[in-house]
């Protein structure tokens, strides 16, 4: 295992290539990809969903989340090194800022999800993703599993898939990840 100082490097090499792949893909647009989300969704009506609220050039899952059938809510960061909370989501809710300028719900229950819709920087082919380095994710999809059976689905560009990405021992693989082109197959 890398010592933390290479490991810390590798990850932000790896983010700095995923941001400009990501940003090249939002600008061609995201083709298919809410169809694809949508229909791997479908199945789990009526379950608790977790999406997220898009930010700068992170591909947009808020159709797929209005059409859910079913309870829908959003992350909110209650701080460094705690994993998210969900808030209830509507289409109408009333967003305010929260933590790093994510749009949060200004009030409303708090959830917890069965399925989510994981935003992310970049993915490889073993369902391993790189975020924004902050841990949120990987504290949250660990405590959720321990508490019961969870559904992680990667939200993304085809172009943000690398060959392999560093890990850490805490970081949490993703069930699934759907992209423009459909869903990825993962290699375990």
């Amino acid at each position: 295992m890398a010592d933390i100082a290479d490991l810390s490097a590798a990850k932000a090499a790896a983010r700095k290539a995923a941001f400009a792949r990501r940003k090249a893909a939002f600008a061609a647009g995201q083709g298919a990809a809410t169809e694809h989300l949508s229909a791997l969704l479908a199945p789990h009506a009526g379950k608790v969903l977790a999406g997220y609220m898009p930010m700068r050039t992170e591909i947009d899952p808020l159709p797929a989340m209005a059409a859910h059938a079913g309870p829908v809510c959003v992350p909110v960061i209650i701080g460094p090194g705690q994993p998210l909370r969900f808030r209830r989501w509507t289409p109408e809710a009333t967003m305010v800022a929260g933590a790093f300028g994510a749009l949060i719900p200004e009030q409303g229950d708090w959830l917890e999800p069965e399925v989510l819709i994981v935003p992310l920087v970049a993915y490889d082919r073993r369902g391993y993703r790189l975020g924004y380095g902050g841990g949120f994710y990987d504290r949250t999809l660990e405590g959720l599993r321990a508490r019961h059976e969870v559904l992680a689905i990667g939200f993304a560009f085809a172009a943000q898939a690398a060959e392999e990405l560093p890990l850490e021992p805490t970081d949490q693989p993703l069930d699934m990840i759907v992209t423009e082109d459909g869903a990825v197959t993962l290699a375990r």
